[in-house]
């Protein structure tokens, strides 16, 4: 499809309006380049770091006559712009460094998160919020809190990531196409991810039945480690085109109303006999943000593995709180 075909102003027109990027960092800024390109919305992005996102704004709108386009994007520090905003997505934070895990992150996130949830309370309440600050599945739960919000309106982004890492990784041992990989991540996003290769599909075939035992754990070691693997290169900040891709792809079911399948950092009150904590599971995805939480049918090995990534996370929840 050539870029002038597509008509934006009648995407924005049947689906979502606008929509707020707190954050205009390499993630923040990606994930407008990737929401503009698609046409979906106009775009306020808002950083306590005003020029940075005048700048990223600006820069953006210049490049709309070389692409043939004509979104909108605005940007500053007041916050009181996110008002009708129908989706916020909160990139705010600050990156991993080498080193750092995402737990190392908490205090510092804390926070700057708790502060972006008091703006979007007054301004954009019954917004979709969907938490990417890391570590995401903490920041998600700190977010939900402050806001008082709905737990199935208020999730976290991180889980379809570590399904899309999964995939590539699969794809390139198997030599096969992306596509036809249906991966299956849950749990937390970080050292505590449980790659379900035993629900992971490749051309409708289970993953552990194509590879050997020691194969398949390599590839689900890989999967964990990816993140903190891209810092190390990076040496400086961490991923942002595949953070965005996988923000874009929630957008676009919630913009789509797709009711599609899709991984989350959702709090759960009951399900798999977890509560009170934002965990990553599989869900259905749709306009009015998740549907429902589908429940897998795990093994005993593997609902432990869960449990026990959620009694971690419950851990550093309360570190926050005391």
């Amino acid at each position: 499809m050539n870029l002038s075909d597509v008509n934006t102003s009648d995407s924005i027109s049947n689906g979502v309006k606008k929509i707020a990027i707190i954050g205009a960092g390499n993630v923040g800024g990606m994930t407008a380049v990737r929401i503009l390109d698609e046409g979906i919305a106009q775009v306020e992005l808002v950083d306590v770091a005003e020029n940075l996102a005048r700048a990223k704004a600006s820069d953006l709108e210049d490049a709309r006559l070389a692409l043939l386009r004509d979104y909108s994007i605005s940007a500053g520090s007041d916050f009181s712009k996110i008002k009708g905003s129908e989706i916020v997505i909160v990139t705010a934070g600050l990156a991993r460094r080498p080193g750092m895990t995402r737990e190392d992150l908490l205090k510092k996130n804390a926070e700057i998160v708790k502060n972006v949830a008091g703006y979007v309370k007054q301004y954009a309440k019954d917004a979709i919020c969907i938490i990417v600050s890391n570590p995401v599945d903490v920041m998600t739960y700190l977010f939900l809190d402050k806001l008082s919000g709905d737990r199935f309106r208020v999730f976290g982004m991180g889980m379809n990531l570590d399904a899309s890492r999964f995939a590539n990784l699969i794809s390139k041992k198997l030599n096969v196409s992306v596509q036809q990989v249906k991966p299956i991540v849950i749990g937390a996003h970080g050292q505590n991810m449980i790659p379900l290769s035993r629900l992971t599909l490749v051309n409708d075939t289970p993953l552990t039945s194509l590879i050997s035992k020691e194969e398949v754990t390599a590839l689900e070691q890989e999967t964990i480690n990816r993140g903190a693997s891209i810092v190390g290169l990076y040496g400086s900040g961490s991923a942002y085109f595949a953070p965005s891709a996988a923000i874009l792809e929630i957008v676009k079911l919630i913009n789509n109303d797709a009711h599609a399948l899709l991984a989350a950092s959702v709090k759960l009150s009951g399900e798999y006999d977890i509560s009170d904590v934002c965990i990553g599971v599989s869900v259905h995805l749709g306009k009015g943000g998740i549907e429902e939480i589908v429940k897998l049918d795990l093994n005993d090995d593997e609902l432990s593995a869960l449990q026990d990534a959620a009694s971690v996370i419950k851990s550093n929840i309360k570190s926050i709180f005391k």
